[in-house]
């Protein structure tokens, strides 16, 4: 594979560019045989080619990521959004047949495979509540956690202390966390001492640290909305899967 044009790259890394799959399943689907370069079969990790050159998929490697799951979780407080640590349980523990909401409604029933190669789309702090996704599907994550991605997050946060004029302006745009000036954000009083937040980025403990540089404490926060993904009614501690309908 030797035609002219830029620097090649490797071949994994442009698949996962151009939203085929994640990296990982892109290394997956080469050692397995299920990629093809202009026609050509590959199935050595870590081949290099050209950005312009022809990348297809086997229906193997196609019907492997249809087949893929992706699991909304109403996360309580106390869990951790990927591996566990520090004594505290991962999201992904509360992945089961039990605690499946309204089964007995649902399209697709729960099996242990569902679990398997199941990843976070992002964060929620340890001392967060609300909607969190994790998905086998490369390309739903790409979408939700690469760093260009802009789709909207929406929170309801309670706070200490009075929420002024100023503060809100401030809140909405104007700060800087880690040297790093902030997107605009869109906050508005919701309910005696909560706001309504809504975030196009995901810096770590974003909001927490927006009000905390205003004055204000933040007692209780809870992510009801990724993209045109809402949280509903989930119940506290269960999940479901996303359904074919829905989409970020």
């Amino acid at each position: 594979m030797t035609t002219n044009g830029p620097p090649m790259e490797r071949l994994s890394k442009i698949m996962a560019a151009r939203g085929l799959c994640s990296r990982r399943e892109a290394d997956e689907f080469i050692r397995r045989g299920w990629v093809a370069v202009d026609g050509e079969k590959v199935t050595v990790l870590g081949t290099k080619i050209h950005p312009q050159q022809k990348i297809s998929l086997a229906p193997e490697a196609r019907t492997q990521i249809q087949g893929s799951v992706t699991i909304l979780i109403n996360k309580p407080v106390g869990y951790v959004s990927a591996q566990a640590e520090k004594g505290y349980p991962a999201a992904v523990q509360l992945i089961t047949f039990e605690n499946q909401y309204a089964p007995e409604h649902a399209a697709r029933r729960f099996h242990p495979s569902h679990c398997r190669g199941l990843a976070p789309a992002g964060r929620l702090d340890i001392d967060s509540q609300g909607l969190l996704v994790l998905t086998q599907n490369g390309q739903i994550a790409r979408q939700l956690i690469h760093s260009g991605s802009r789709i909207e997050k929406e929170y309801l946060v309670w706070i200490q202390g009075t929420v002024t004029v100023s503060r809100l302006q401030l809140l909405r745009h104007g700060l800087a966390l880690d040297g790093k000036i902030l997107l605009p954000a869109v906050v508005s009083p919701f309910d005696g001492n909560m706001l309504k937040m809504i975030l196009r980025e995901g810096r770590k403990r974003q909001i927490r640290r927006m009000c905390q540089l205003v004055g204000l404490q933040v007692t209780k926060l809870k992510r009801t909305r990724i993209g045109r993904v809402h949280l509903g009614g989930l119940p506290l501690g269960k999940w479901r899967y996303l359904s074919k309908h829905e989409v970020f």
